[in-house]
């Protein structure tokens, strides 16, 4: 699993019939990979609801998302899983399919909720236009499988 985490002052999503906006807090870019579990949602739900990107009175990075109560706007994003090495057409056979993909961006969602979090969300899987007002600009990536390569690189 790949997260995009921007740090935003404000963001918002429209789709069809549909328009969430969040305040201060993170605008979440979520792409799903074909082989992702429930513990891969877990673990960037884990880490981003932690994740000190917030600044202090001295403009240090100490704050969390849950200690400044901020929300969390998070949008499906299969194209994180872009494998463009060959040709000029992006190839996304590395994300995951909608039937396997919606119940674990619900999964995220739920999990970041129980973190204490209020969440939104796009449609999954819709046309969306998304707003971000970045602040900084920060916006940090996270793939679940850097945690594996590193236990494995840790156990050597």
């Amino acid at each position: 699993m790949r997260a995009i985490i921007q740090r935003a002052a404000a963001g918002g999503v429209k789709t069809a019939g549909k328009e969430e906006k969040i305040g201060k807090g993170f605008v979440i870019l979520l792409g799903i990979g074909y082989d992702d579990t429930e513990a891969d949602a877990d673990y960037i739900a884990e880490k981003t609801a932690d994740m000190r990107i917030f600044s202090d009175e001295n403009d240090k990075f100490n704050y969390s998302i849950r200690d400044i109560n901020g929300e969390a706007l998070v949008i499906s994003q299969f194209t994180l899983y872009a494998d463009t090495l060959k040709g000029r057409r992006p190839d996304f056979t590395k994300a995951a399919r909608p039937d396997k993909a919606i119940p674990l961006y619900e999964h995220f969602c739920k999990k970041l909720a129980e973190l204490g979090i209020t969440v939104k969300t796009g449609i999954f899987g819709a046309s969306m236009q998304v707003e971000i007002h970045n602040d900084g600009p920060v916006t940090i990536f996270i793939d679940s499988r850097q945690k594996i390569r590193h236990s494995s690189t840790e156990k050597q």
